[in-house]
């Protein structure tokens, strides 16, 4: 996997694709905040960081730290940004880059099983997503001018970010 990244996520159905340094991501420990008590799916899903066993977002950082590069994935399509993430994390693997691994937000089943308190169906597949793992998604995409804002009512379209980091 070479940085044709962009090109093969746009082909796949992404709105923009960017590759990034790893000095690019910005992480902020105060994420979990939002997640705690913002997020009405706490300690029920299988990528939530409330999950028993899973890292806090200073750990994260210590790990996504060993990464050199990746591509950020933009889609106004939840399930697309996931899918793009998880072909290139794949591609990635079988081009040599065994630790390469991807951060979406899941979208694999209609419902989240784990929101009914069972396991997760997809265990091999699901992600924790950008902001769970301690990246300030904002200050991030914006580096690349990628479009976020916080929205303001449900009418407005939502802008969805995943990405593959890649040693």
């Amino acid at each position: 996997m070479q940085p044709n990244e962009r090109e093969l996520a746009l082909k796949m159905g992404a709105d923009d694709a960017v590759l990034f340094k790893i000095s690019d991501i910005e992480f902020d420990p105060r994420t979990i905040l939002k997640c705690m008590f913002g997020c009405a799916d706490w300690g029920k899903g299988h990528t939530c960081p409330s999950r028993p066993g899973s890292l806090m977002p200073w750990e994260y950082q210590q790990i996504f730290s060993k990464y050199s590069w990746g591509v950020i994935i933009h889609s106004t399509d939840k399930k697309i940004s996931q899918q793009v993430s998880l072909a290139l994390e794949s591609q990635a693997f079988v081009d040599g880059f065994y630790f390469a691994f991807s951060l979406c937000d899941c979208a694999l089943c209609a419902e989240c099983a784990g929101l009914k308190d069972k396991p997760c169906l997809n265990p091999k597949k699901a992600r924790p997503a950008f902001h769970s793992v301690g990246i300030d998604v904002f200050k991030t995409v914006r580096k690349f001018r990628l479009p976020i804002e916080t929205l303001k009512d449900r009418e407005q379209t939502q802008n969805w970010y995943s990405a593959v980091f890649i040693e």
